[in-house]
């Protein structure tokens, strides 16, 4: 069990209209970011663009979507690893997930819609489907904002352009007792940049570099923000990438929809020459993003405490 602790996580407000690149406000904001990944690798956000209607529809189709029969929701399948319907582990009884692969994209979600519901389901893609391009704004907004921090803007579109997203929405059911279980066990995450919505019940925790485990409490008008292995080791572990897990107790489930930006297959993930020298030697070989998923769920992979550093360190 995680350990009562007063520590939160930075807060930091997206929702200025005068935050745009080049002003005053964006360096700011920039600054906040920068200190907030270097030192805890997560920071809550608030961002007003994604309307308060909008986020309580997704939660609608959530329960929708997870309402499905079980052989419904296996038809939800991708070639990636952890990229289609995940659930019925024993040792993880209370979670189960899905993926929607490039969900800011209508006419990916809309097929995948087809799938669970033939008839149709117009409200379920479009709530998906907004969701997704409205927090991909945030995306970017950070994403750009890390670069600028350390002085790499003319890898700036190389970066943009590198990766797809991938809406994963997830299921915690309430274990139904007053002692706390396990809903998904302490991970870091392997894309670039995590983006997480949450309904109101609590359960994610998230590790500070000193091993203390902070019990997250984020409000319905905010954001979790972290980053993954991915951009920690193209930075050469500039940034933290944080271990994090959910724990459950109660009765009532929890839904949260994840956003995660993920490097493209192909693409070679290597850390720009300007962030290796004397005093920050290489940590990883340059690596392919999607044949480290594919070490990372392999036995030898899962059993690994530095899997990344197992697979491609120096």
């Amino acid at each position: 069990m995680g350990s009562q602790t007063p520590l939160r996580l930075p807060v930091i407000d997206f929702s200025k209209p005068e935050l745009k690149p080049g002003t005053g406000e964006w360096d700011l904001v920039k600054g906040h970011v920068h200190a907030a990944l270097r030192d805890y690798g997560c920071f809550e956000a608030t961002f007003d663009k994604i309307p308060l209607d909008l986020r309580e529809a997704m939660f609608g189709s959530l329960e929708e979507l997870f309402d499905l029969p079980l052989q419904t929701k296996l038809l939800n399948v991708s070639k990636k690893p952890y990229h289609g319907y995940v659930g019925q582990y024993p040792h993880i009884p209370l979670y189960e997930s899905m993926g929607i692969d490039d969900a800011n994209v209508a006419e990916n979600v809309e097929a995948l819609t087809s799938i669970f519901w033939p008839q149709g389901n117009s409200s379920f893609s479009k709530n998906i489907q907004s969701f997704s391009v409205q927090l991909s704004e945030l995306d970017q907004i950070i994403r750009r904002m890390v670069l600028e921090s350390f002085g790499l803007e003319k890898y700036m579109d190389e970066h943009m352009c590198s990766s797809n997203y991938l809406l994963r929405v997830m299921k915690y059911k309430g274990p139904e007792t007053t002692e706390t279980k396990l809903g998904l066990s302490s991970h870091t995450d392997k894309n670039i940049v995590t983006i997480l919505y949450q309904n109101e019940v609590d359960g994610l925790e998230v590790q500070t570099k000193e091993g203390e485990w902070i019990n997250l409490k984020p409000s319905k008008h905010s954001f979790i923000v972290m980053i993954g292995e991915s951009l920690y080791a193209w930075l050469n572990g500039r940034l933290y990438a944080p271990f994090h897990r959910v724990m459950m107790t109660g009765d009532k489930a929890r839904y949260s929809a994840g956003l995660f930006s993920i490097p493209k297959a192909g693409y070679i993930i290597k850390a720009p020459d300007e962030l290796v020298d004397e005093e920050h030697p290489l940590l990883f070989k340059p690596f392919d993003h999607v044949e480290f998923l594919r070490f990372y769920y392999t036995e030898g992979g899962q059993k690994s405490a530095a899997a990344l550093k197992e697979f491609c360190g120096v």
